[in-house]
């Protein structure tokens, strides 16, 4: 199986909370646009063909929609993350369920080491991990090891030190190909990879999904999207402006395998 096929996925419905949510920007989205988005997000990933668990939200947790930070799943088995900010470890542990439900192999990070999904890729040749405030230099040392027991290569990689993650930067596109900001692509992150770099100025369309055979796209990003449907590929663009003001895209709110 090719690393952007996938025949399931775990989401979880945003909560109310949602507009507490980790920002940078000064405008806060509102419940409503966020599970309006969030609706189309779970329909596309099941026209896409995957058979989705959807969870309930978690109040508590304002960012827990984003699923992809606190847990790693692939066909080897799962592993619970710790999320390298205060007010996201307690997620974890509410994703245990739902993975035992799908994976006979649950690992978990333990300890004072922290890494967050979002800065973790795989690729066809090994698991890219890279280093942000999220993810510090022990935790991406031990999920090597942990990807190491679930049979995967994996390797370190520096990211841009004002990325938040190494995948609100970049995707992958295909087999051989990433798709990334230009401060990305110039940092060395992915050798033997083609790295196609997205226009100036649509900078967070790098942070796409690629499902089976669409690769689905921000739909404020048009001319990302023009350059892929230029190149052959089957492009779906998805409502994202009120999921971007919490500095999250499409890959954040999903686990595939």
């Amino acid at each position: 199986m090719r690393a952007h096929e996938f025949t399931h996925a775990i989401v979880r419905r945003p909560g109310k909370s949602v507009v507490d949510g980790i920002r940078k920007g000064p405008e806060a989205p509102t419940y409503e646009a966020v599970a309006a988005e969030h609706e189309r997000y779970v329909a596309a990933l099941r026209d896409a063909g995957l058979a989705l668990d959807v969870l309930p939200p978690l109040e508590e947790f304002p960012d827990s929609v984003f699923v992809e930070d606190p847990a790693l799943v692939m066909p080897e088995g799962a592993i619970l993350l710790r999320p390298g900010v205060a007010s996201r470890l307690g997620e974890a542990e509410h994703m245990r369920g739902a993975l035992q439900k799908h994976f006979s192999r649950l690992l978990e990070l333990e300890g004072d080491r922290y890494a967050d999904g979002g800065d973790v890729m795989i690729t066809p040749d090994a698991v890219v991990i890279g280093l942000s405030k999220r993810t510090n230099r022990a935790g991406a040392e031990r999920l090597v090891e942990l990807l190491g027991q679930l049979g995967r290569k994996a390797r370190i990689a520096e990211t841009p030190a004002d990325v938040l993650h190494l995948k609100s930067a970049s995707s992958l596109l295909d087999e051989n190909t990433v798709m990334a900001t230009r401060q990305m692509a110039d940092s060395a992150a992915f050798p033997g990879l083609e790295i196609l770099v997205v226009p100036e100025g649509e900078e967070g369309a790098a942070n796409f999904l690629r499902i089976n055979d669409t690769v689905f796209v921000g739909e404020q990003y048009p001319r990302t999207c023009a350059m892929l449907l230029e190149r052959g590929y089957n492009v779906q663009g998805l409502p994202t402006r009120e999921i971007a003001k919490l500095d999250a895209g499409l890959s954040c709110m999903s686990l595939r395998w």
